[in-house]
């Protein structure tokens, strides 16, 4: 510990770490991530941390390490109630690099707490606007690039999903709205399915409604819950867990009731097929799910090449693994290769780059996420097809396992030397 920080007081010192743990939380951190750099900060600064982070709190018990034994009994505990955190790629890695400069003694405590309070900036228009367009062009290219449907479908599909993406932002601000938007995008883009196969062009219904709402499904939530599971953060993974599920609930409520609505109405939607997009598209409709991506996740425009280079790899690598397998199940192996190459080469960026490995983790496994496999069981469940939504929930078991493996797999493979 510098002398800079032996003669800060541990009021000071706490301070900083608190909104360290507060910030990294908001922005997206897991909690074995979170836990891990607020101790390994701590402890460069003179104290020892003890961190408990979950979903929705963070209990740090702090003690200063220059009082020795006496000082880890005489220790301040602090209790911080939040809310669950969405990933922000750019303030994520400010919040990284403050801490950073702080630990090296380029800032004092004082300045660097001042900075991280200064990340709480509200989105500009503009900022609100890209985020918007961020979901129309995710549901547009998941729609061409895993549903192969029609021109139509992926239209109606990225129209669907900038409804759902200004129902998301003005919900922000609006807890009341908060608690129900997950229902109320389902039951939106539903509707707005249905009527339009009904009254203007056929459309392949749970295709645009999937594509619409895959942003909402909580595919990361249920990785990073396993995830978290696996390496015995048992609370916080179990919690993510149920947050997940309650997700999944909402969203095939929506749907469902929007679809009763339609019956109870007479609106009956066309279900003849038209020409599916020839199978080129799919290279666009990837570039412009990586740009979607690093929009939706706020990604710095530095990062940008990063992040549409991570998207690409993750999702090659994982239709190639698919292809090449012989004995294993072709999508389960992809997504373990996938999950593999994605972990490790986060792990590298963090190490040579020094910035968070997150930027090549989150938006990279994005796309070998399974949480459409969920919202599809527990449909199927809903409609009372118990044996087809069975299945497909041992598929997303089997998938989640193999993402989960292959993260795991590439830590161990090359270390990460930095705890984002």
């Amino acid at each position: 510990m510098s002398v800079q920080f032996a003669t800060t007081s541990i009021n000071t010192r706490i301070a900083f770490l608190v909104e360290l743990a507060t910030r990294l939380h908001k922005y997206g951190a897991s909690s074995p991530r979170l836990e891990m750099a607020i101790s390994g900060s701590a402890h460069r600064i003179g104290l020892s941390a003890e961190v408990w982070s979950s979903p929705t709190a963070i209990i740090i018990s702090f003690a200063d390490l220059a009082q020795g034994d006496e000082g880890r009994v005489a220790s301040a505990t602090q209790v911080i109630r939040l809310l669950p955190g969405d990933v922000n790629l750019d303030k994520l890695c400010r919040a990284d690099e403050i801490a950073d400069r702080v630990i090296a003694g380029e800032l004092d405590l004082r300045e660097g707490f001042r900075l991280l309070r200064a990340l709480e900036i509200p989105d500009t228009r503009q900022q609100k606007a890209a985020v918007i367009g961020s979901y129309g062009l995710s549901a547009a290219a998941i729609d061409a690039l895993f549903l192969h449907t029609s021109l139509a479908d992926l239209f109606v599909a990225a129209a669907v999903g900038l409804i759902i993406g200004t129902i998301t932002i003005l919900s922000a601000t609006r807890p009341r709205l908060a608690v129900a938007s997950d229902a109320i995008c389902a039951m939106v883009a539903t509707l707005v399915a249905i009527i339009v196969s009904a009254f203007v062009v056929p459309l392949a219904i749970k295709s645009v409604v999937l594509a619409g709402l895959i942003v909402l499904v909580p595919g990361m939530s249920l990785t990073t819950a396993v995830r978290e599971i696996s390496s015995q953060h048992l609370v916080s993974g179990m919690a993510r867990m149920g947050g997940a599920m309650a997700t999944l609930l909402k969203l095939t409520f929506g749907t469902v009731a929007a679809t009763q609505i339609c019956a109870v109405l007479h609106i009956e939607p066309r279900d003849f097929e038209l020409p599916a997009l020839p199978g080129w598209v799919d290279y666009p409709a990837l570039l412009v799910a990586a740009i979607a991506f690093a929009i939706l996740f706020r990604a710095a425009k530095r990062d940008w090449p990063v992040v549409i280079l991570a998207v690409i790899v993750g999702y090659v690598t994982t239709r190639l693994g698919g292809e090449i397998s012989v004995n294993l199940p072709g999508a389960p192996f992809g997504v373990f290769l996938g999950g593999f190459l994605l972990s490790a080469l986060a792990n590298l960026y963090a190490r040579y780059v020094g910035r968070p490995g997150a930027v090549v983790r989150e938006p990279g496994i994005l796309l070998l996420v399974p949480g459409s496999v969920g919202f599809r069981s527990v449909s199927y469940l809903l409609d009372r097809n118990a044996s087809l939504g069975f299945d497909t929930g041992i598929l997303l078991v089997t998938l989640l396992i193999s993402l989960v493996a292959g993260l795991l797999f590439g830590e161990l493979t090359i270390a990460p030397r930095r705890s984002l």
